[in-house]
């Protein structure tokens, strides 16, 4: 069973940077992608990028593209997301998800939609 957790938040000013770091075990396959969520108090969960395992391809929501950049270390199971300029409203927790297949035909591109495998989620408060 594929597990994530999530770490990394904490309190940062506006402005300030962070580095989110989601660890995984348990893969069963190579074939993977890892997105990241984050959900403000009030507010739906929004996806806001996306990387996959093999090709290193990577999306990101409108927000917070030039700000927040993902990365994979393959060797550590390990899914970052640096996030810079952070704003205030960017307050909330932040989860990783997971797909993973093994037949060809499983095979999907990064996405934010029906991800079986979460975190239990960092929170990151942006405040001053």
């Amino acid at each position: 069973q594929l597990q994530l957790v999530e770490s990394g938040g904490g309190l940062v000013q506006p402005g300030g940077s962070l580095r989110l770091s989601c660890a995984g075990s348990g893969f069963t396959s190579e074939s993977y992608f890892i997105a990241w969520f984050r959900q403000a108090p009030g507010k739906e969960r929004e996806g806001i990028s996306c990387i996959s395992s093999r090709s290193g391809r990577t999306i990101y929501a409108d927000s917070v593209k030039g700000r927040f950049t993902i990365s994979k270390d393959n060797a550590k199971n390990t899914v970052y997301l640096n996030m810079n300029s952070l704003k205030p409203e960017e307050t909330g927790v932040y989860y990783c998800a997971a797909y993973l297949w093994s037949a060809w035909y499983r095979a999907r591109d990064c996405s934010y939609d029906d991800l079986p495998y979460w975190g239990k989620g960092t929170l990151v408060t942006v405040s001053s």
